[in-house]
Order: structure tokens, then sequence, then C-alpha cells
């Protein structure tokens, strides 16, 4: 798997565990939706920590890779927040929603899930 989306995927898991985020997930969803190709889920356990992770992906992302996310969805009450980069999708959640909204359930097809050692972490 080398692509734009490869490096790109790697900075998001690099900034995610940078701000020591738990469980993240990649999402092949290509051939699922037609609005993105990949969809990153991840647990923060405080608003606070959920917030820097965002920040983390969007700094890092920013700096490294010359990409703006064209929304950030969550950041005034964060149990949940949503960061969208056009071929990706990154899910910020504290525990709870992320067990409620189970997007993982919703989403994980014939093994599109992406091992996170295929990724330079």
């Amino acid at each position: 798997m080398t692509s734009p989306e490869t490096k790109d995927l790697e900075i998001i898991l690099q900034a995610l565990n940078e701000k020591k985020g738990e469980d993240p997930v990649v999402l092949d969803v290509r051939a699922q939706t037609p609005y993105t190709d990949y969809m990153v889920i991840a647990t923060g356990h405080s608003e606070r920590q959920l917030v820097a992770m965002a920040d983390e992906v969007e700094e890092r992302l920013r700096k490294e890779a010359k990409k703006k996310p064209i929304t950030v969805e969550g950041l005034n009450h964060p149990r949940w927040i949503l960061m969208d980069f056009d071929d990706i999708v990154v899910h910020i959640f504290a525990p709870d929603e992320r067990g409620y909204y189970d997007l993982e359930g919703l989403w994980t097809r014939n093994d599109n899930r992406i091992p996170l050692d295929r990724f330079s972490l």
C-alpha cells in the first residue's frame, strides 16, 4: 500500500499516537461510499485530550502534507470530533460515544480494516 493516502494515514496515526490516542482503526471505505476513501477512528479519554488529538492531526497534516480539513465538527463540546480531509475522514471519540455509535460495526465490510503494521509508527 503505497500512495499519497498512505503517507497521510501514517501522519494521522502518528499524530494520534503522539497524543496518546487509543485503539486506532483504519477502514478502506472506497467500495462503500463516494465521499471518502478512508476512515480513521480513535479514542481519547477527556475533552482536553480529544481536542489535543484533533489539533495534532490538523497541524501535522498541514505541515507535512500541505492539507487542511474541509471541515472540523465537534470541538465546542468534544465527545466526537469529525475531521474531513476529503479522501480521509478522522473520527475522534470519547469511549462511550465510540461504543454507542459503533462506526466500526457500521463500516467494516469484507476485510476492509487495514492492519496498522502496514504503517511506519
